[in-house]
């Protein structure tokens, strides 16, 4: 027989339920998508090398394909000239559309082996345009896109630097080689001076060698010493002691005569606007007769090219000849020698390294 339920007791009956059990926290899950931040940092810098490679590579073609296109397309006939620079530049875009897909493409394709290959690439792909081009290729592309840019100003610069070029062609070698042994026991006051006044070491050799040639003297004109230092401004002569720490100077000293005649070009060179012909050419005329700043004035011109015709009584050549010596004595510290201009590829070299003082 089934027996009856017997009746809970009241104890029993009474007891607390027992404790509900606590969830357990989980922990977030990680997001499949989370890049670890060492393979961004790579990521990133794979990225940047891909971007400064492509860059580099445009950059170089804008300026060879301009500049080369303004050079062939040289005039102002617009069939013959115009026209045909526009196509150019027309084509050059399309090209570089075209370029941009074909990376595009190629890009995918290397990543779908490795990424590290995208930025390998781009890199090889840089120095394979700089091999092919050549350094002379470029100097001469950069010099023709700069005349376009330019315009009438890079057209005088050009001009004014070949003739400072075709002046050391024509110096007698025998005779500068003597000239750079003469300068050598000078060379360290003058080098000073230079740096005292923040100007080319080699420009200031140039006026050197243009004023005394290294033989320091009197001169008829009232010339003295290694600058021949004639009539220089009062304010002049009281920079010079300050920046030699003295209470006198002495034209004979050549410390002194290289510091004064620092001085007066630097003041020149400021008055005239920081143009190395026109300070040249002020510094060899003086304060005399107002200076140059009068003459240029009197006949409304505004720089070394349109005033050269008012100069027939003056030494007009003079900033041609200084930056021909200062030419020679660049040559001659880079290269431990002076090269014939005319001779192998010498003369692309010698204006790779410039004229001193010119941009």
């Amino acid at each position: 027989m089934n027996k009856p339920l017997m009746p809970t007791s009241k104890a029993q009956s009474n007891a607390d339920p027992l404790p509900a059990r606590k969830p357990r926290k989980r922990s977030p899950k990680k997001s499949a998508n989370t890049v670890p931040p060492s393979n961004l940092r790579q990521k990133l810098l794979f990225v940047t090398i891909e971007a400064l490679s492509l860059t580099t590579i445009a950059i170089y073609v804008i300026v060879v394909v301009l500049g080369n296109a303004a050079n062939w397309f040289s005039g102002t006939s617009f069939l013959g000239s115009l026209l045909p620079f526009a196509a150019g530049v027309m084509a050059l875009i399309l090209a570089s559309t075209a370029f941009l897909l074909a990376w595009w493409k190629l890009r995918a394709y290397l990543k779908t082996h490795s990424t590290i290959l995208i930025p390998i690439s781009a890199i090889s792909l840089v120095l394979a345009v700089a091999l092919l081009s050549g350094q002379d290729r470029l100097g001469q592309s950069i010099g023709q896109f700069r005349t376009l840019v330019g315009g009438k100003h890079e057209a005088s610069r050009v001009t004014l630097n070949h003739q400072v070029f075709a002046a050391y062609r024509r110096y007698n070698s025998t005779n500068l080689n003597k000239m750079m042994q003469r300068a050598e026991p000078y060379n360290a006051a003058i080098a000073e001076a230079a740096a005292e006044f923040d100007i080319d070491q080699n420009l200031l050799q140039g006026i050197a060698a243009t004023e005394s040639s290294f033989n320091p003297r009197d001169s008829n004109d009232g010339g003295h010493g290694l600058f021949q230092i004639t009539a220089v401004p009062k304010s002049v002569l009281e920079e010079s002691k300050e920046h030699l720490k003295i209470e006198q100077l002495s034209l004979y000293d050549h410390r002194h005569n290289a510091f004064i005649a620092a001085a007066t070009f630097k003041h020149y060179l400021a008055e005239m606007k920081n143009d190395v012909f026109l300070g040249l050419l002020a510094y060899n005329i003086g304060p005399a007769n107002g200076g140059l700043r009068f003459i240029m004035k009197k006949y409304g011109v505004t720089d070394f090219i349109t005033i050269q015709p008012y100069l027939q009584l003056l030494p007009r050549d003079y900033p041609i000849r200084v930056l021909s010596y200062a030419l020679a004595f660049r040559i001659w510290q880079k290269q431990g020698k002076l090269l014939p201009y005319q001779e192998d590829s010498n003369a692309m070299q010698i204006q790779r390294l410039g004229v001193p003082g010119l941009p």
